[in-house]
């Protein structure tokens, strides 16, 4: 089957001479003064919120796992994350609450938040990056449970579509005792939600 000119074209173009293509078919002139960086600023703005394709999550816990003896839930609550939803391509932003059940190891405290922004920073829904967040703890340090809930609101839901401004997704992923025993279930909830530290 022949391929057409314009096909081959755009597949060697690069993302900015694409998103001069997109700005031409809004109708829009690439060329005025607004616009005539925008699809450089785009390109650049799209590779920093999808770089997390080029992270590897595994590698971030390794170099921060640590023996201890302590075995009481640990809990990073609040962790701010900004995604794109893979459906429209538009933000989705909110808070991320994660705690496990260590069982001989535990993960340092920072590599939580990096571990959420290396899954939020591609092109998501919500529930695949609630999951894959517990599922990568579990992973790297086989604890007795892990629980992960995600508070977010979705701009495809505000600026379109339904156009509900004040709704909000709430998604959870609990693994071993999180899943298992309610009480632990409950411990895990009534901390994350209580006002001290500013949970939602």
């Amino acid at each position: 089957m022949k391929t057409s000119k314009k096909s081959n074209d755009l597949q060697s173009a690069s993302l900015s001479e694409l998103m001069r293509e997109v700005l031409l078919r809004l109708g829009e002139d690439p060329t005025r003064d607004g616009l005539i960086r925008t699809p450089e600023r785009t390109e650049k703005a799209l590779e920093f919120l999808t770089r997390g394709y080029s992270e590897k999550p595994e590698k971030i816990l390794q170099d921060a796992l640590f023996d201890v003896s302590y075995d009481q839930m640990v809990i990073v609550k609040d962790i701010e994350m900004f995604s794109l939803c893979e459906h429209h391509m538009l933000p989705f932003i909110g808070k991320v609450h994660v705690a496990y059940l260590p069982k001989g190891k535990v993960i340092g405290l920072s590599k939580m938040a990096r571990l959420v922004d290396v899954f939020a920073r591609r092109l998501q829904v919500q529930e695949r990056l609630t999951t894959q967040i517990a599922e990568t703890i579990q992973r790297a340090i086989n604890p007795l449970g892990v629980g992960v809930v995600v508070e977010a609101r979705h701009l495809c839901m505000m600026m379109r579509g339904v156009e509900k401004q004040h709704s909000s997704a709430i998604t959870s992923a609990m693994l071993g005792a999180f899943r298992e025993e309610q009480e632990t279930r409950e411990e895990f909830l009534s901390l994350i939600r209580s006002k001290n530290g500013n949970g939602f």
